[in-house]
């Protein structure tokens, strides 16, 4: 029985990336103790610990492993900053715990774990957050209204950028740090050997337990421009381009990539670009609407700027806030409606990510060929051709042409697509199993 919480517990899970942010962020909370750690490298432990000492903290429990975090009665609620293949597990687990429940981006590291963490919130009654904070900012929310009043028009086109240079990883496996129980680090993903140099961070570039930049970093904008289409489904159709082009390393994932969601009378592009490059429209991290009557350019995670169609800027809009007080504020209202960024929210705009993901998975490489393409893909794959002309000097390359993949939004599938339908879901490592259905 839900009980209004004088002191909100909260544990930690995952303090090497994102999770410091976290740990700070709660500690600075009136009511809320950051009561439990979690990392299965206890080398990521003294940061954390640190920091809770200089804010005049009592020192939390830590734990090596998530499951006796969740073992806690006294915990109230985690937050989840693992690599993104441990998300929707750790998310899972900790709601039959009855615990409330905040997960980083993106929510699932796969097409259905978002479905499987929808029903797993409404079976035990928690509070769900993703980890999309965007959507907390009253700047965004101040430009989201305007975009919807229709002062720019009908938006045609939602435009995402993750234009973030990303340098190579080089070649050759290294091995988990001694501080590192790899076991546990791995969870639900198979049992390899490492494959890359760098423990750390370095696993967003393989399949087994990242997303590349598309599920990291543009799973943010992928979620501002559904949110400013009003789309709250999934596309009607997906494909995608792109290669890990300009460097050779063990990296899986591209560095190069353009996502086309068709939804009928509009359509969401995200374009991810690795490689040194110049802005879009005065965005390199951000959101270009593309709409009948003008277009708004959202640069950053707080502000937004509106255009007339000769160019000139006619409104401006700009504000942050703090996501995780919204988390708390929901659960000590019990009210689920008080989030800004929901779990539904969260699959579907990871979901996007996944579908673009599994299309250029699927596809087969060859040379540029621009005249396969018309309209916005034309369009797009004439400035990556220029951009790649630039920034590969001139060199040859090929590219990976992805599979269109038509959506049955009904069943969460692709229809008859069976190469496509099989990596909706993973194969999940004992005993590290996530239920499709809790």
């Amino acid at each position: 029985m839900f009980r209004r919480m004088q002191e909100l517990r909260v544990g930690v899970i995952g303090l090497n990336g994102r999770g410091m942010d976290h740990v700070g962020a709660f500690a600075s909370l009136p009511g809320v103790t950051v009561a439990a750690l979690c990392d299965p490298d206890e080398a990521t432990w003294g940061r954390a610990l640190t920091e809770l000492d200089k804010r005049g903290k009592p020192k939390p429990a830590t734990y090596r492993d998530l499951r006796r975090l969740l073992d806690d009665k006294t915990v109230d609620a985690v937050s989840i900053a693992t690599p993104n293949h441990w998300h929707a597990l750790a998310a899972y687990w900790a709601m039959a715990a009855g615990k409330h429940v905040y997960v980083e981006k993106p929510v699932s590291h796969n097409f259905l774990e978002g479905r499987t963490l929808i029903l797993a919130q409404r079976k035990f009654g928690k509070i769900c957050q993703g980890g999309t904070q965007c959507r907390s900012n009253p700047g965004m929310i101040e430009a989201m209204e305007y975009l919807h009043s229709g002062t720019l028009g009908k938006v045609k086109i939602a435009r995402g950028l993750c234009y973030k240079l990303r340098l190579s990883i080089g070649k050759g496996a290294g091995r988990p740090p001694a501080s590192a129980d790899y076991d546990l680090w791995l969870g639900p993903a198979p049992n390899k050997p490492l494959s890359r140099q760098r423990f750390h961070y370095d696993w967003h570039w393989f399949w087994d337990y990242g997303n590349g930049d598309l599920g990291n970093q543009g799973v943010h904008q992928v979620d501002i421009a559904r949110w400013g289409l009003k789309k709250n489904n999934h596309p009607r159709r997906v494909s995608s381009i792109g290669g890990r082009l300009g460097y050779e390393d063990d990296g899986e994932t591209p560095n190069t990539q353009i996502v086309w969601c068709d939804y009928g009378d509009s359509e969401l592009i995200f374009e991810v670009r690795g490689l040194p490059t110049d802005d879009y429209q005065g965005a390199k991290i951000g959101v270009v609407f593309h709409c009948e009557g003008g277009t708004m350019v959202v640069p950053s995670y707080d502000e937004a700027k509106a255009f007339d169609p000769a160019g000139k800027e006619i409104r401006a809009f700009k504000g942050g806030a703090n996501h995780y007080k919204n988390f708390v504020d929901a659960i000590r209202e019990n009210k689920p409606s008080l989030l800004t960024s929901p779990i539904e929210e969260g699959h579907y705009s990871s979901a996007i990510c996944h579908a673009g993901n599994i299309s250029y998975r699927l596809g087969v490489k060859g040379g540029l060929e621009l005249d396969r393409f018309n309209g916005s893909k034309r369009e797009g794959m004439e400035r990556m051709s220029e951009h790649l002309s630039k920034a590969l000097s001139g060199k040859p390359y090929e590219i990976r042409y992805g599979r269109e993949l038509v959506i049955d939004a009904r069943n969460e599938n692709f229809g008859r697509d069976r190469e496509a339908n099989d990596l909706l879901f993973r194969e999940y490592r004992a005993p590290y199993i996530l239920p499709r259905r809790p």
